[in-house]
């Protein structure tokens, strides 16, 4: 039944569209609230319309360059039996792309619709059948090896400095994206200023390890070995990131800093200036991508008398290892996840005493919860694959979620109750967020902090790790921390776990001010929270998108977001490289300033 119930709405949608029938087809949505949330495949953007009225804007606007067709059944019918909604994953093709989708129906109507470029037609991945057949079986003079065709690739780069796209960053999104441009035959080259490839987790702290479980983590084309543990160290994955780079043949220049970049109009082409290896030279490209993670610079406050302190004061970013500090007086100025992880290093390392100074509120979630509510598609028996999972998440609507995560919360606040008892008797501030939409409020919206505990909140309860909370530190004396409350703390070492810039303050150090205003804020979606002002932007701010400034892209995010929207910013700049028109619709206007 449910699977008669799909095949006939996607029919009735398809003729609709074949028609040029805006209004039959908007009459498939549900009147009191719908939502069709499409990734290139309409829009050449990343847009999610929230009526029928925009959706038949949508459609009116993109239907004659589209032309989509072929709409079908691909797997998962399934009917929830409490809520009615009956849910497939579809496919279908446009004039320029195949693609894939998901569909929600509640009565008969489409409640949440997804629709998402899978392919482009002509341009495919040279993977499977279509894979490059290697070295000829055969006899010739002049054959050249693999290696020397690759060595002659590099060769080439660093003699003529000319290639279609620079990448800025080599963590997980960086190699992520460049994977997927080798797969479609885009020119693309990493710059990273580490003088290692890894060494964006590698010189992390020592007891970092992933949070999220190894199924959300995956990277493009190469899952991680079936016996691998379900929370990776930091180690293990910076290995991994080098061995992926050099099994997916990138391009990759370590011991690169990028000083400077300018979009030249006249060529319509990137000049970046970077540092290798201490020698300065230009690169020129046509794209330019920013993949420095989620954030800026780090954020040290400037705080009175901090320069007369005679111990150590570093950012989160610079803590390496409690070791040194066994038998010290240590001070971590934060609460979310690395401000615990920090203070759990340090304890478990012998400081004499650690405190940690709570500022504002955290949210702060235990296993298995933080499963079932940030990632329950990824498991070891999801019925899911990895791209299925990551489809489904992509099929929710942004403004959805608060309201689908809130009933979670509650359960989490109810079944860890004693353990919440015991962080608030210790006076510890804790929060699910402004509307009780947990991660995320904190993910999406750039929110409250966030913590995932893994044994630091039992050292907050029972005292091993000393708490100020509701304080801002007031002043920093030779070997001690002077509080908002009046109460002095003693401090051989101060970490600053005070968070970071907004992302487009890389955009103002490498290009310009002027640039990153005309960007604007990256991530957050005007949700008007507190620290997500609006107006509602519908999808993520700037990433992984068409933004104001021509051939400049932001990509980052977690494993499973670098993963997914790798592909779509791979697509737009494939389309892009082979002169297929891309008209964007929905470009959102900068109403928000940058935070540099």
């Amino acid at each position: 039944m449910a699977e008669l119930q799909v095949k006939a709405w996607l029919e009735r949608l398809e003729k609709a569209l074949q028609e040029r029938d805006v209004d039959t087809a908007v009459e498939l949505f549900e009147e009191e609230e719908c939502f069709w949330r499409d990734l290139l495949a309409f829009t050449w953007n990343l847009y999610t319309a929230e009526s029928r009225e925009e959706i038949r804007a949508m459609l009116a606007a993109t239907l004659d360059a589209s032309q989509p067709s072929a709409w079908h059944i691909e797997a998962h019918v399934e009917e929830d039996e409490a809520t009615h909604v009956v849910q497939a994953f579809i496919r279908f093709e446009t004039q320029q792309a195949r693609c894939r989708g998901h569909l929600k129906l509640r009565a008969g109507k489409c409640w949440c619709l997804l629709t998402a470029m899978h392919e482009l037609k002509g341009f495919e991945e040279k993977a499977g059948p279509r894979r490059d057949v290697g070295l000829q079986h055969v006899c010739a003079k002049g054959r050249k090896t693999w290696l020397e065709l690759r060595t002659e690739e590099v060769q080439e780069l660093e003699r003529s400095k000319e290639i279609y796209c620079v990448i800025v960053g080599g963590g997980q999104a960086g190699v992520a994206l460049a994977a997927r441009l080798r797969r479609l035959g885009v020119p693309a080259i990493i710059i990273e200023k580490n003088k290692r490839v890894g060494d964006t987790w590698r010189n992390r702290y020592r007891s970092l390890c992933l949070h999220s479980p190894v199924w959300y983590a995956h990277f493009p084309y190469m899952p991680f070995p079936d016996d691998w543990p379900v929370y990776i160290s930091k180690d293990r994955m910076a290995d991994w990131i080098e061995a992926y780079t050099e099994a997916m043949g990138l391009m990759y220049w370590t011991d690169t800093e990028c000083k400077a970049a300018k979009y030249e109009n006249e060529r319509q082409r990137w000049e970046v200036r970077v540092e290798r290896e201490g020698e300065e030279m230009v690169l020129h490209c046509k794209q330019l991508v920013l993949a420095t993670g989620m954030s800026g610079f780090p954020h040290v406050p400037t705080l009175k008398g901090a320069a007369s302190f005679q111990g150590v004061q570093i950012h989160s970013s610079q803590y390496r290892s409690g070791e040194e500090w066994a038998d010290k007086q240590c001070v971590v100025v934060g609460s979310n996840n690395s401000a615990h992880d920090i203070c759990a290093d340090l304890w478990e390392c012998g400081a004499a005493s650690v405190t940690m100074l709570q500022r504002s509120p955290t949210q702060v979630i235990r296993y298995p919860a933080f499963a079932e509510a940030h990632v329950p598609f990824y498991c070891a028996d999801s019925k899911y694959s990895i791209p299925e999972a990551d489809l489904l998440l992509a099929s929710c609507p942004y403004k959805l979620f608060p309201r689908l995560q809130a009933p979670l919360y509650k359960k989490f606040a109810a079944m860890d109750k004693p353990f919440y008892q015991g962080l608030e008797k210790a006076g510890f501030m804790h929060t699910f967020g402004e509307d009780h939409s947990g991660i995320f409020s904190m993910y999406y919206r750039r929110g409250s902090g966030f913590y995932v505990d893994v044994g630091a909140s039992e050292l907050v309860i029972n005292g091993e790790i000393k708490l100020k909370c509701r304080v801002e530190v007031e002043e920093v004396k030779a070997s001690s921390v002077v509080v908002s409350d009046g109460s002095e703390v003693k401090a051989d070492l101060i970490v600053y776990a005070t968070g970071w810039s907004n992302m487009n303050a890389w955009a103002a150090s490498f290009i310009s001010q002027d640039v990153a205003d005309k960007v604007g804020k990256c991530w957050g979606l005007g949700s008007a929270t507190l620290k997500d002002p609006g107006p509602w932007e519908r999808e993520i701010r700037n990433m992984w998108k068409p933004t104001q400034v021509r051939n400049l892209w932001f990509h980052g995010g977690g494993f499973q977001e670098t993963r997914h929207y790798s592909l779509y910013l791979a697509l737009q700049l494939k389309a892009r490289l082979e002169g297929i028109s891309t008209p964007v619709y929905g470009m959102p206007r900068v109403h928000h300033t940058s935070s540099v």
